[in-house]
């Protein structure tokens, strides 16, 4: 997965949709703890070279393992494809493993394909180190953030909290979020994190009034 402090921009929606349960606000401190969240909406592509073609890119498709097995020992395989010529390709998950090393109820679940466990597996930082994979999340994470209003009760507290582990920058994030152009989001945001380095750690902000 892509660490490095400028990677590409990673588009998303906004769900400004405000739930009852974080309607109540209080004055003193504005929206505290107004909460932000980022979740995925479908599994990233993966960044990898494909070996019948130009492309750098490849998809889970629908999500599927194989397993091979020989004797004790099994092989299991996540497939992923090309998305420019559809050539399947197989990334290791277990070499060699013998059965009794599997937990049952995990190879249950390679063998019916069970979607979550897809998922855990490509979002495995030691399988994508493995396998040298960048993930490009472009069109496969939502930020839903209930609607902050700008004009009063300053400051206003925001904590973000990442259900999945969408690498985003957080001057964009808090941008795209408050409507803000980022060169105005850096100038009114009090973070203890760096707004220019990528994370997909939870972390609070404060925007202060603008100035007058």
């Amino acid at each position: 997965m892509r660490t490095e402090d400028e990677p590409r921009d990673h588009a998303c929606s906004v769900d400004l949709t405000f739930s009852s349960e974080h309607s109540q606000a209080d004055a003193s401190v504005g929206f505290a703890g107004l909460p932000w969240i980022v979740r995925r909406t479908g599994l990233p592509l993966l960044s990898v070279r494909c070996v019948d073609c130009p492309s750098r890119s490849a998809t889970t498709g629908k999500g599927r393992f194989r397993v091979n097995a020989n004797g004790k020992l099994l092989d299991v395989w996540l497939l992923v494809r090309c998305v420019s010529c559809d050539r399947t390709s197989k990334l290791a998950v277990h070499e060699r493993a013998t059965v009794r090393s599997l937990d049952p109820a995990l190879l249950d679940g390679y063998h019916a394909n069970d979607p979550e466990l897809v998922a855990a597996t490509l979002l495995d930082p030691p399988f994508a180190r493995r396998h040298g994979l960048a993930l490009d999340w472009r069109g496969a994470w939502r930020l839903d953030a209930p609607p902050a209003r700008l004009d009063e009760a300053w400051p206003v507290r925001v904590a973000v909290e990442f259900q999945d582990p969408v690498p985003v920058r957080p001057d964009r994030l808090i941008a795209h979020g408050l409507r803000l152009s980022r060169n105005e989001a850096r100038r009114r945001i009090k973070c203890d994190v760096s707004l220019r380095r990528p994370t997909t750690a939870g972390f609070t902000f404060v925007v202060m009034a603008p100035a007058s």
